[in-house]
């Protein structure tokens, strides 16, 4: 998996950052089929001040016009929701779902979804409760598919629960917390997938970061085991 460049943005009508926009985004797709990635990340962008059904119809035909005459491969475009901020689409499953819909009808290239914790929560998805997360997998699920959810940035947030402040913290010290992060990485619907961190941490931080998520996985997925043999204990 590889992530495209944060200044390509489809959803602008600016001619200008369009046109840069799309030969950008083909090559991160020239890119991606050149190494054999499997998924390529990217954010729905900004509509700059038109419409979010403005930026939608400009998202899908700019990723379409990236897609044209690309040579056949297994790259699948992934798009990743967002915090929400200011006139970036993507903070809504609908809008998301949106943009799918309508570049499946003008383009071949596949896409599907990446959901990231810390912009979860940014939007006003409460992933950090028990409740909240139950209630954010089922919309999911409902407007998304599941089965489209092919990847999820694992990142606490430095911001609160609809802050729309899209800033990472390592797991367990922000506002999803420790606590938050055992239920997302056990949920019966979602610890199958791959979870990829973001954390702002040096290598050797990012390494203990890891270890520590896949301990707070195996912990609960060794007391659930336990709960289900011997539930009377």
């Amino acid at each position: 998996m590889i992530h495209a460049g944060y200044l390509v943005n489809l959803a602008s009508s600016d001619p200008l950052i369009r046109v840069r926009s799309i030969a950008a985004f083909r090559g991160e797709l020239e890119r991606a089929l050149a190494i054999g990635a499997e998924f390529l990340v990217v954010h729905p962008g900004s509509h700059r001040g038109a419409s979010p059904e403005a930026g939608i119809d400009a998202f899908a035909r700019g990723l379409a016009d990236a897609a044209r005459d690309l040579p056949a491969g297994p790259v699948t475009v992934l798009l990743e929701n967002t915090a929400g901020a200011g006139d970036h689409l993507g903070s809504r499953f609908q809008e998301l779902r949106a943009i799918r819909d309508l570049a499946g009808s003008l383009t071949a290239l596949p896409t599907g979804y990446c959901l990231d914790t810390c912009h979860l929560l940014a939007a006003g998805f409460d992933v950090a409760s028990a409740a909240g997360l139950r209630a954010t997998v089922r919309e999911a699920e409902t407007v998304l598919g599941l089965e489209h959810v092919h990847v999820i940035h694992a990142n606490d947030s430095h911001g609160a629960l609809g802050s729309h402040l899209d800033r990472h913290a390592n797991i367990g010290e922000g506002h999803i917390g420790r606590d938050g992060f055992h239920r997302i990485l056990t949920h019966p619907k979602l610890r199958a997938k791959p979870f990829i961190l973001e954390t702002p941490v040096t290598p050797p931080e990012y390494l203990k970061q890891a270890a520590f998520v896949a301990a707070l996985q195996t912990i609960l997925l060794e007391y659930n085991k336990f709960i289900a043999y011997a539930p009377n204990l």
